[in-house]
């Protein structure tokens, strides 16, 4: 009698461990990162998330990137942006649209003006726009552009943006990939997704572990102006957003003197700025989109500004690479930890 109830017990405990070794085993498998990519923006996107329910979100990311397209590409005619560019001084605007205003006009007001949305006149002058020019511009033709250049020049009146000249254009390049970062992020989080990565053409927001249980290793590039592609350090993100701005991937060449003209504009003089920053990748616990605007604004100041402008905000870190004396010289943040 005693034996039969003995092996009833270890019956009974054998069976349970089953059932804890079944959920165990559950559990780890349900955990899974999906991963996701594609081509937005004229660039490439990836995403990396863990979801127990195994979602594939690609169809609403897509989805995402449409809506924004037609809030904010300067590359589709009926865009919002586009009806503004052409003309109109008075628009209705969706909530992409009124999102990316108020943090231009917040990053604006932080860098004295060296980031501004408004020189798409400027940027169309100089061949980097969707309307291309085989020509610099004189300086008498950059003197009569610049009256359209200043972001405190429009403004935002509930959904209503307003221009004080018809004439001026709007480029949120420096921010949109950022931005468009961060919708999908505020998207996965929707779903309740705590971990995961996010990048569009190099910007990057991350939260979480990734399937490894460590934090996310990023790279940042070395300026090569070859087109090659490799590595100067390789850091991680502890909830964070990086955004790297260089001139040394997007150029293009003069036809007649042979000289590389920067995409970076320098707001308050109208040409490419001419700095000794080559490239400024700025990590903080904020949205990519605002890191990807002081990025921007960073290449436009050179080194020593930018440096300054850095350090006044705690929560930030950055990396420069810059030229001083013909060599090569690099900057960074004292808590900018790397991976050696």
């Amino acid at each position: 009698m005693k034996q039969t109830i003995v092996n009833n017990l270890l019956k009974r405990l054998f069976l349970l461990s089953l059932i804890i070794i079944s959920i165990i085993s559950c559990s780890k498998e349900e955990v899974k990162y999906q991963k996701l990519q594609g081509n937005v923006f004229g660039t490439t996107f990836h995403v990396q998330y863990s979801d127990t329910d195994n979602i594939n979100y690609s169809a609403d990311i897509t989805s995402l990137f449409d809506k924004m397209n037609k809030s904010l590409s300067t590359y589709h005619s009926n865009s919002l942006i586009s009806q503004l560019n052409d003309g109109l001084s008075v628009l209705k605007v969706d909530s992409n649209f009124v999102n990316v205003f108020k943090l231009s006009k917040k990053i604006f007001k932080d860098t004295d003006g060296y980031f501004d949305p408004t020189v798409g006149k400027m940027v169309n002058a100089w061949g980097f726009g969707p309307h291309k020019s085989n020509r610099d511009p004189s300086k008498n033709e950059i003197d009569s552009l610049m009256s359209y250049v200043g972001f405190d020049k429009v403004s935002l009146k509930g959904d209503t943006i307003v221009k004080q000249s018809p004439n001026i254009t709007f480029d949120f390049n420096a921010t949109a990939k950022g931005y468009g970062v961060d919708l999908v992020g505020e998207f996965l989080e929707s779903k309740g997704i705590k971990n995961y990565l996010i990048e569009i053409g190099g910007e990057i927001r991350a939260r979480g572990k990734n399937e490894h249980g460590k934090y996310w290793s990023i790279g940042i590039e070395e300026p090569n102006f070859d087109g090659t592609r490799s590595l100067q350090k390789v850091t991680t993100l502890d909830n964070e957003a990086i955004a790297t701005s260089g001139n040394y991937r997007k150029f293009r060449i003069d036809s007649i003197t042979g000289q590389k003209i920067a995409h970076t504009f320098n707001p308050k003089t109208g040409s490419p700025a001419h700095t000794d920053l080559l490239s400024a990748s700025v990590i903080a616990p904020v949205s990519c989109g605002e890191v990807d605007a002081y990025a921007t604004a960073f290449m436009a100041m050179g080194y020593e500004k930018a440096k300054t402008l850095a350090k006044k905000h705690k929560n930030m870190k950055v990396y420069f690479i810059y030229i001083e004396n013909d060599q090569l010289k690099t900057y960074a943040s004292d808590r900018l930890e790397f991976v050696e």
